[in-house]
């Protein structure tokens, strides 16, 4: 019996999948403004940027605070998910209002 190929997946992008390059690609488009969850995973290949978020905000102290929005997946459904937003100064930890 052959094993069928699956189907594949065009590489419209020619990102890198290191960690250390999505990371970059995350911080240069905060430095823009707001991305959610959904934009980051579509736009920039990232497939977990809350991931990528905590190396930022851990390993090299951005200042990144995270809301929650919703937002219509490409298929109409509406889903709770992380707004990012790169704010001025260090990380320093959850803060409760």
């Amino acid at each position: 019996m052959t094993k069928k190929k699956g189907p594949e997946c065009p590489n419209q992008y020619s990102y890198s999948d290191s960690s250390a390059d999505q990371r970059q690609r995350l911080l240069n488009a905060l430095r823009e403004g707001p991305k959610s969850t959904i934009w980051l995973r579509r736009e920039l290949d990232i497939m977990m940027p809350a991931a990528r978020v905590h190396e930022l905000r851990h390993g090299q102290g951005f200042n990144i605070q995270t809301h929650r929005c919703y937002v219509h997946t490409e298929s109409g459904n509406e889903h709770s998910v992380a707004e990012y937003v790169l704010m001025p100064g260090k990380w320093r930890g959850v803060t409760h209002d």
